[in-house]
């Protein structure tokens, strides 16, 4: 049988430990003055986007020590504050990541952030910029092309929202363009979005749009001028983005300066294996009469 003695703490060392506890910083202090310095950042003409993506790192760390952005059996003013706190600097982030096209970072915030509008929105007010990143976080997966998300999250929106709201309604249109084919809605749609947030999402959807609009031309037409090809585009004859369009998929200029489309979708011909496929029909054929 084993026996097992227990040795008494040193009283010097318990003290140490004790005093050493004492001395860490108070984590909400610690996030108060985060949120402070990242809001000052971030609300200047010319943000530091350095500073600021290191200001995010820290926010996330602490976030992941403490309890500051998750709700108490016992709530109070003062983790209310955090929360809303914690809600700021979350929509901070999302605007940071789309100003660095950090795509991916994009959507762990704003998978956060759908946390404070949807699951404590009976602890909290609504925030002012809530539907602002409702109906850009639409207009993503609208220009990523994820059409089933961007229909789960309309489900989740009452219908007056839809209807009404300036930052939703814009989208929900540029969604009805796309399914019905009408691009040229959406190249126009760009200079109207309502807020200056959107225009990135807004590139990935209009290049995805000028896609399908050359996809179409290349099988509509035999061939086309250039200057009326980058009108259909919504470019400038000549432009640098044209030519690139045009590069990419291979669009060769004929004897009279016209696109080429003829030899796009030309196939070549193919032999069949006539005797190959007729001997394993015939043996199937064999095989059915054994199993019959």
């Amino acid at each position: 049988m084993y026996r097992f003695k227990l040795c008494p703490v040193n009283q010097n060392e318990q003290n140490f430990h004790t005093r050493e506890f004492s001395r860490r910083p108070n984590l909400a202090v610690i996030m108060s003055n985060l949120y402070t310095e990242l809001k000052n950042e971030w609300s200047k003409h010319a943000p530091n986007l350095a500073l600021c993506s290191h200001l995010l790192d820290g926010f996330k760390l602490e976030l992941v020590r403490s309890n500051f952005g998750t709700i108490q059996t016992a709530s109070s003013s003062k983790q209310k504050d955090q929360l809303i706190k914690s809600r700021e600097m979350l929509e901070i982030a999302v605007e940071h990541s789309i100003t660095i096209k950090d795509y991916a970072a994009f959507e762990r915030y704003m998978a956060q952030l759908n946390t404070y509008y949807y699951d404590y929105d009976k602890y909290l007010e609504s925030s002012k910029h809530m539907h602002k990143f409702m109906g850009l976080n639409l207009l993503y997966m609208l220009a990523t092309n994820r059409i089933a998300d961007f229909h789960i999250e309309l489900e989740r929106l009452p219908s007056a929202l839809l209807l009404h709201d300036s930052f939703i309604k814009p989208v929900l249109a540029l969604e009805n363009y796309y399914m019905e084919g009408r691009y040229n809605k959406i190249l126009q749609a760009k200079k109207s979005m309502p807020s200056e947030i959107y225009s990135n999402f807004m590139d990935i959807l209009v290049n995805t749009a000028r896609e399908e609009i050359a996809s179409c031309m290349e099988k509509s037409y035999l061939k086309m001028a250039p200057k009326q090809a980058a009108q259909r585009l919504g470019l400038r004859p000549g432009s640098k983005e044209l030519l690139e369009l045009a590069s990419k998929r291979q669009w060769c200029l004929d004897e009279e300066g016209n696109y080429n489309y003829a030899g796009l979708h030309t196939r070549p011909m193919e032999k069949v294996p006539a005797k190959d496929i007729a001997t394993h029909n015939l043996t199937y054929a064999q095989e059915l009469e054994k199993i019959v």
